[in-house]
């Protein structure tokens, strides 16, 4: 396997154990190539939860750009809601991970299509 095929198990294994979702495995292959080489890299590949500047990072750069939402209180909501599930005392939050919740709590699979 490719080391981003073994990238793309390790994220199946923290949302089934972690998070509590069975993952939809083409869905979540499709955001990690969306990521292009930010997987690859130790800083890009992990969301910050307790960083405000990141949060930032992921509402205006992947909620508002890539999947097209309107700004507003309910995006903050989500990620919110996302870093919850995946464990605030987590310490590795892979982007990925967190870009396949959004993704499905506001039923985007369709930008993936």
């Amino acid at each position: 396997m490719s080391k981003r095929d073994d990238l793309i198990v390790k994220y199946a294994e923290d949302l089934r154990t972690k998070c509590g979702v069975e993952p939809d495995m083409a869905l979540l292959t499709k955001v990690t190539l969306g990521l292009g080489p930010a997987i690859y890299n130790a800083d890009s590949s992990t969301v910050a939860g307790s960083s405000g500047s990141e949060l930032e990072t992921v509402r205006t750069n992947f909620l508002m750009k890539k999947l097209g939402l309107a700004d507003g209180p309910e995006l903050t909501a989500a990620i919110d809601k996302v870093i919850e599930t995946y464990g605030r005392s987590e310490r590795n939050k892979y982007r990925a991970v967190v870009y396949y919740l959004l993704v499905k709590h506001f039923g985007k699979d369709a930008v993936y299509g």
